[in-house]
């Protein structure tokens, strides 16, 4: 097992292929990947010549409670063949990897799991959520007007790359679960393959601008179609809306659903308190479904409890469990005052301890997105009521964790 070179690259990419079901990238896809690839942090199995199993990490830095960027591992592209599963190939891989993730001082790892089951068995735990809407013809009427001060503008996705990135570095600023984007990452966001559009159109930039400031974007794209009685039924899908002021917010949605043509609106990889969802006159038409999106994985207890910041007092001793990284066993005492302190958290073995959980849970807590009330109430962690609710009040956050794209 090792990280493998360039000249390796199509074999390593045929087990993703094999475990996904897709099929080789073109050469315009490969274009726009490459530049995120980092060889020195991919990792594979070899039975003899044959790579059997495939894992990848991104380098990223981590908007985390308080406003804080932390060091973090994406990790992606894990796979193993058909052939080779049910015999501890993954296990000793994502062993190999968080021993990988902890060695370079990054204090987590995050993912977007393909199978829910898979990853609590490493550590990982939910620690982010997304919604995915529709919305039909005449429903998006917004409760307030759009403010006239706000002004939208047209753009083509490639020529808005500057605006686009202002309004996200403010947005990431104050959102836990949002990673830094290089132009690599802007370069795949706005990737728009004709081959890869079905019978939709080219994918569109509408600016939202305030006082000559860029506040917001949406990118989408529209789909035509008419009903046999050539009434209109198209779709439109918004790829990403992101914006840093709320009358830019509600302007972008107004324009959108009110789109002439249009039948039904869909947008996905929202976060769950998204504005919209208070914006509209009717918020029931906005048909959501709820789904887990980042997966996070504690490597450093100690470095990553005390690098974050806490909505509310807090005074705990922490047993956590982990039975694949032994440094982070044990107990721990966690303090932090406020949301504008400093935390604290060391080593406390002998201490009579608090709350109990697996890292697991502690990750799913992580970023603010998921209570360990909650938790506690499906028999997940325990320990003193008073405790917990303590803990579970000081990790959440507002506004809740949201990664935009899946990585």
């Amino acid at each position: 097992m090792r990280p493998i070179t360039p000249d390796e690259f199509d074999s390593f990419h045929l087990v993703d292929q094999h475990a996904f079901g897709g099929g080789p990238m073109t050469e315009d896809d490969r274009r726009v990947f490459m530049p995120r690839m980092e060889f020195d942090r991919s990792l594979a199995a070899f039975d003899g010549g044959t790579v059997i199993s495939a894992a990848g990490a991104y380098s990223f830095m981590l908007s985390v409670p308080g406003g804080q960027v932390l060091p973090a591992a994406g990790v992606s592209l894990v796979g193993v063949l058909p052939t080779y599963r049910r015999r501890g190939v993954l296990t000793s891989m994502m062993r190999r990897q968080l021993d990988d993730v902890r060695d370079r001082g990054e204090s987590l790892a995050v993912l977007w799991a393909s199978e829910a089951p898979i990853y609590s068995r490493y550590g990982y735990g939910r620690a982010s959520w997304t919604l995915s809407y529709t919305i039909k013809r005449g429903e998006g009427a917004l409760a307030a007007p759009v403010d006239p001060e706000v002004r939208l503008r047209l753009a083509e996705p490639s020529d808005a790359l500057a605006e686009m990135a202002k309004v996200y570095e403010e947005v990431m600023a104050s959102r836990p679960g949002m990673f830094a984007r290089g132009d690599a990452w802007w370069q795949r966001l706005v990737h728009d393959p004709a081959a890869e559009r079905g019978d939709a159109g080219p994918l569109r930039c509408l600016l939202a601008e305030h006082r000559g400031q860029p506040r917001g974007y949406a990118l989408y794209s529209g789909q035509g179609k008419w009903e046999p009685t050539f009434l209109p039924d198209g779709v439109l899908t918004v790829r990403e809306l992101m914006s840093s002021l709320p009358q830019a917010d509600a302007a972008l949605w107004g324009d959108l659903l009110s789109r002439d043509l249009i039948g039904e609106f869909r947008a996905s990889l929202r976060p769950v308190d998204d504005p919209v969802r208070y914006q509209l006159a009717d918020p029931r038409r906005l048909r959501s479904l709820l789904s887990d999106a980042l997966w996070a994985r504690i490597t450093d207890v100690p470095v990553a409890l005390a690098r974050r910041a806490y909505a509310a007092p807090v005074d705990v001793v922490i047993e956590v469990r982990d039975s694949l990284i032994p440094a982070n066993a044990g107990t721990w005492r966690l303090t932090a005052s406020g949301a504008d302190d400093t935390a604290s958290c060391v080593a406390a073995a002998g201490s009579a301890c608090d709350v109990q959980l697996d890292v697991s849970a502690l990750g799913a807590a992580y970023l603010g997105g998921t209570r360990l009330g909650a938790l506690a109430g499906a028999g997940l962690v325990g320990g003193q009521p008073g405790a917990i609710r303590q803990l579970s009040a000081a990790m959440c956050w507002d506004p809740a964790p949201w990664c935009p794209v899946i990585f």
